[in-house]
């Protein structure tokens, strides 16, 4: 009998929620392993040996194989268990999906996350509200652009039609951690809406923080 899948993440962490939501979207089990971040342990020798970016999360497979970067997690999951896909059939559906799941991962995430706002207060000097004020000011750029991307897509029940997609996966987490920072979701109508759908699904609800096991709050 094959081991379960290992899953080395951070129930705060974006990435990590990430790629819960899609284990939970394709019922997959796996065993939850916590990094905790703030004490510095991705950075501890023993994690470094399974991770040499040092970054959550690591998916370890039934085989003891390795990999890295929720985006790659995901789509590998989609292609080795494709039920229920979290990709359309069509080149140009998944194209749009990227699209909007990029624009979380790539234009919002990367200013936002854990070592960026340490950077900003431990070497910078930055106060802790420039700090929060920084963060919110991003997460609203970026989720303004979501939603003008959306505006452009016929309308569904989530992100992109009426299942979830990889763009649903990157779109709650950044929205839990908007939430703790006290961003402004104001006129961002079809982004929330879409949010309130997942949160209405059990394997987005199984899959946030409040669910794990390290789960500090």
């Amino acid at each position: 009998m094959l081991a379960a899948m290992k899953l080395h993440n951070y129930f705060r962490s974006s990435a990590s929620f990430r790629v819960r939501i899609a284990l939970e979207l394709k019922g997959l089990g796996y065993e939850y392993l916590a990094v905790h971040l703030p004490k510095g342990e991705h950075n501890a020798d023993q994690y470094a040996a399974l991770s040499p970016s040092r970054l959550v999360p690591t998916l370890e497979t039934d085989d003891g194989q390795l990999m890295s970067q929720s985006m790659a997690i995901i789509e590998y999951l989609d292609e080795t268990h494709p039920q229920p896909p979290l990709l359309p059939g069509d080149a140009l559906g998944r194209a749009r999906v990227r699209a909007l799941a990029q624009l979380i991962s790539c234009e919002i995430h990367p200013l936002n996350n854990l070592r960026v706002l340490k950077y900003l207060v431990r070497d910078l000097k930055v106060d802790e509200e420039a700090k929060n004020t920084w963060y919110r000011h991003w997460v609203r750029v970026g989720l303004e652009m979501y939603e003008r991307e959306l505006g452009r897509l016929p309308a569904g029940r989530y992100s992109f039609g009426d299942t979830p997609t990889l763009a649903d996966c990157c779109l709650v987490p950044q929205i839990f951690n908007g939430q703790r920072f006290n961003c402004d979701f104001r006129g961002l109508t079809r982004t929330m809406a879409a949010f309130e759908a997942c949160m209405e699904h059990p394997a987005f609800q199984k899959a946030q923080p409040s669910s794990c096991p390290d789960n500090e709050a």
